[in-house]
């Protein structure tokens, strides 16, 4: 399986729960908090993988957590996966500077 294809089954697997609500499922808890409880969660992710940084397998282990926790938020908000995707693929070629002078531009209009 690539490393996209596990990102789309675990979308899957998210959309499956958000519609089942299968007792005893932590993405099920997750979505009953709402989307407060999922961005906290989120925090709290990024906030352990930058302490993380120093150590590889730890730093493994905490982006897998945030890349979990962030689907499950694009999952509550019925987000797919693939446009956050075709958003990146669009921003190849662009610089990050450049890309953000854009977007801040864009909202003082």
């Amino acid at each position: 399986m690539s490393s996209f294809e596990v990102l789309e089954r675990l979308e899957e697997v998210i959309d499956q729960r958000r519609r089942e609500k299968p007792s005893g499922s932590y993405v099920v808890e997750l979505l009953s908090g709402g989307e407060p409880a999922i961005a906290a969660k989120i925090r709290e992710e990024a906030a352990e993988l930058i302490d993380a940084a120093g150590d590889s397998e730890a730093t493994v282990h905490e982006a897998a957590d945030l890349l979990f926790h962030t689907l499950v938020l694009l999952g509550a908000r019925k987000v797919p996966l693939r446009e956050v995707c075709v958003l990146l693929e669009k921003r190849f070629g662009i610089g990050g500077l450049a890309e953000k002078a854009a977007r801040t531009q864009g909202k003082a209009e």
